[in-house]
C-alpha cells in the first residue's frame, strides 16, 4: 500500500487522545518558547549591555567580546546535550523539559544582576560568561526534549506539522524580547536602556520560567517513551530485577547509530549558519552595515519574524505530503545561490519596507529547514536513543557553526572583508545541500508500538523504529 493510501485509512484519534496532544503540543511549545525568549534576549540587549561589561571605545570590539561570550554558551550546549538527552531517554521527556527550565530561570537571574565593569572590573563579565555557559546545557538539553516531545506526541500523520511548533515556539521567544525591546525603545531614553532598562527582559524571562516550570510538571509523557520504559521494566523483571536498560541513551548505544549521528550535524550545519545569520545576527547587520537606526533595524526583525513564525506550520503541513526532502533541498539551493545577493542587498538597504522585503525572501528560504528538522532528526533514531541522538551531534553542530555565525560575520567585518561572511553562509548551506540529496526521506518512520500496529510495517524497519 502506498503511504498515501495508508495515510487515508490510518484511523482517526479519539477525541481524549487529540485533546492529550494539543495539550502536549501547547505545553510543550510554551515552554520552548519561554527557553528561546532568555537565549535570545541576550543577542537582542547585547547592544546596550556591551558598554557596561567591556571597557574602551570600539563599538564592534565591544559587541565582539558580547558576541564570544554568546558563542561560549554554544559550546556547553553539546555538554547540556549530552546530560540532559541521557536523562531523557532514560527518566522520560518530561523529567529533561522540567529541569531545563529550571537551568535556565537562574541563568536569567544571574546576568539581571550582574555587576557592571565600573563596579567590579571583569566580575560582571565573568557573571555573564557562567550565565551563558548554564543556558548553554539547558538550551543543548532543551532542543532535543522538546523536538522528541513534539514529533513522539504528534499523530504519525502530523509529525512536520507538530515538530515546526519547535520553531514557532522559538520564535516567539525571540518576538518577544523584540517585542519588549521595542516597548522600551519608546518608553525609556537611551541613557535608561543603556544603564538599566537592559536588565527588565532577563527579570521577566526569570519569572515566566517559573510559570513554564508549573506547566511542564503536568504535562503527560510520551507513548513512545512509555512503552519502551515498559519493555525495560519488562526486561529488569525477567533478569530478576537486575537493570537491563543500560543501552538506553547511552554514547555505546549512540555509537551504534553513529551514521545518523554524523547525518543530524551535517544536515544541521547549513541550518544553523543560515538561521543565526538572518534572526540574531540581522538587526546588528542593518545598524551596524546599511546604516539603519536601532528602532527602525528591530522593527524590520520583529516583523519578519513575525511572519517567519506564522509560515512554520504551513511548511511542516506540506512536509506531511509530499516529504521532508524537497523542503530541505529547496532550502539548502536557496541558501546556497541567494546569500550574496541578499546580503549585499540588505547591507544597501535605505529604509524599512525594502530591509523587510529582503529579510521575508531570507526567511522563507530557511523555513525549508527550521520547519521540518526537528522531526526529521527524531525520525531518524529509535525511541531507547532518540533525545541524545538528537540532542549530541545537533549541539556539537551549533556548538561549530551556529554559535559563531555572529562572531565570525563581526570578525570579517572588523577584516574589511564582509562579504567574505557571505560566502562562508553560502559554503556550509552547500555542504548540507549534497547530503539532502542523498539521504533518504524519513516521513513514513514508525516511533512507537502504537504506530506499529497502526501501520503493520513489515521487516526489520519496524523492529528498529520501536525498539
Amino acid at each position: 500500500m502506498s503511504p498515501s493510501a495508508v495515510a487515508a485509512v490510518r484511523p482517526q484519534p479519539p477525541g481524549g487522545e487529540r485533546a492529550r496532544r494539543r495539550l502536549a503540543l501547547v505545553g510543550g511549545s510554551l515552554g520552548n518558547l519561554v527557553e528561546w525568549y532568555d537565549w535570545f534576549v541576550y543577542a537582542s540587549f547585547a547592544v546596550y549591555f556591551a558598554d557596561d561589561f567591556f571597557p574602551g571605545s570600539d563599538s564592534t570590539a565591544k559587541l565582539m567580546n558580547t558576541a564570544g561570550i554568546f558563542a561560549v554558551g554554544f559550546l556547553m550546549r553539546p555538554v547540556g546535550g549530552w546530560l540532559l538527552g541521557r536523562a531523557a531517554d532514560r527518566r522520560g521527556r518530561k523529567s529533561a523539559l522540567t529541569l531545563t527550565v529550571t537551568m535556565m530561570s537562574a541563568a536569567a537571574v544571574l546576568i539581571a544582576v550582574a555587576p557592571t565593569y565600573a563596579r567590579a572590573g571583569y566580575l560582571g563579565a565573568g557573571v555573564l560568561l557562567l550565565a551563558r555557559l548554564l543556558q548553554g546545557m539547558s538550551i543543548g538539553g532543551e532542543y532535543a526534549a522538546s523536538a522528541t516531545y513534539l514529533t513522539e506526541a504528534s499523530a504519525p500523520n502530523r509529525r512536520g506539522l507538530g515538530s515546526s511548533f519547535q520553531y514557532v515556539s522559538m520564535t516567539c521567544g525571540q518576538l518577544l524580547g523584540l517585542g519588549i525591546l521595542i516597548v522600551m525603545q519608546h518608553t525609556l531614553s537611551s541613557a535608561q536602556l543603556h544603564s538599566w532598562g537592559w536588565r527588565v527582559p532577563f527579570l521577566l524571562g526569570a519569572v515566566l520560567a517559573g510559570v513554564v516550570l508549573w506547566l511542564r510538571r503536568r504535562l503527560p509523557e510520551t507513548e513512545a517513551f512509555t512503552a519502551e520504559a515498559r519493555t525495560a521494566d519488562a526486561r529488569t523483571a525477567e533478569a530478576g530485577g537486575r537493570e537491563q536498560d543500560g543501552a538506553r541513551g547511552t554514547l555505546r548505544s549512540l555509537w551504534e547509530h553513529r551514521r545518523q549521528a554524523l547525518l543530524v550535524m551535517a544536515l544541521t550545519l547549513g541550518g544553523t549558519v543560515a538561521y543565526y545569520t538572518y534572526t540574531t545576527y540581522l538587526t546588528k547587520y542593518l545598524i551596524g552595515s546599511a546604516g539603519l537606526a536601532k528602532n527602525t533595524a528591530t522593527l524590520v526583525s520583529f516583523t519578519a519574524l513575525a511572519v517567519f513564525a506564522a509560515i512554520q506550520p504551513l511548511a511542516g503541513l506540506l512536509s506531511d505530503r509530499i516529504g521532508r526532502r524537497p523542503l530541505l533541498i529547496t532550502f539548502a539551493l536557496g541558501c546556497t545561490v541567494g546569500t550574496y545577493p541578499l546580503m549585499t542587498a540588505l547591507g544597501s538597504a535605505s529604509g524599512y519596507w525594502s530591509a523587510l522585503g529582503l529579510s521575508l525572501v531570507a526567511l522563507v528560504i530557511v523555513t525549508g529547514y527550521t520547519s521540518i528538522n526537528a522531526a526529521v532528526k527524531a525520525e531518524l533514531f529509535p525511541t531507547r536513543i532518540r533525545a541524545l541522538g538528537v540532542a549530541l551531534p545537533y549541539a556539537l553542530a551549533n556548538a561549530l557553526f551556529g554559535g559563531t555565525a555572529e562572531y565570525i560575520a563581526l570578525w570579517f567585518k572588523n577584516s574589511g572583508y564582509e562579504s567574505g561572511f557571505f560566502w562562508y553562509v553560502s559554503g556550509c548551506a552547500l555542504v548540507s545541500l549534497v547530503v539532502y540529496v542523498l539521504m533518504p526521506d524519513t516521513r513514513n518512520a514508525v516511533l512507537s508500538p502504537e504506530e506499529a500496529r497502526t501501520e503493520a510495517p513489515t521487516g526489520a524497519a519496524a523492529a528498529e523504529a520501536v525498539r
